[in-house]
């Protein structure tokens, strides 16, 4: 079983940067995907980045402000998210996947969230 521990979020002002991580368990976590998707209260969760075996991805609402990275040797995934907007204030999850998708049904295991909130 893999467990994921989401960090590093917090309160941020618009147009700062925040850094996430997404810590993994055990020596299988290099062979999953880690997908980052994000759910603000009332709204449905949403895809945000992702890295797996075809490439990385990002939703459209994040492209050239996001970026995605792996430290397999520390067995870690960070999102780093510059140019934040009040629109980006939700709790962020990483996901694995030991499959080539971003869809949430493709996801076997699930970190509990890091809250992110982005004030004027």
């Amino acid at each position: 079983q893999v467990q994921l521990v989401e960090s590093g979020g917090g309160l941020v002002q618009a147009g700062g940067s925040l850094r996430l991580s997404c810590a993994g368990s055990g020596r299988a976590f290099s062979g999953y995907a880690i997908n980052w998707f994000r759910q603000a209260p009332g709204k449905e969760r949403e895809f945000v980045a992702g890295n797996n075996w075809s490439g990385t991805y990002y939703a459209d609402f994040v492209k050239g402000r996001f970026t995605i990275t792996r430290d397999n040797a520390k067995n870690t995934v960070y999102l780093q998210m510059n140019s934040l907007n009040l629109e980006d204030t939700a709790v962020y999850y990483c996901a694995a996947s030991s499959l080539t998708t971003t869809a949430e049904d493709g996801m076997d295991y699930w970190g509990k969230g890091t809250l992110v909130t982005v004030s004027s």
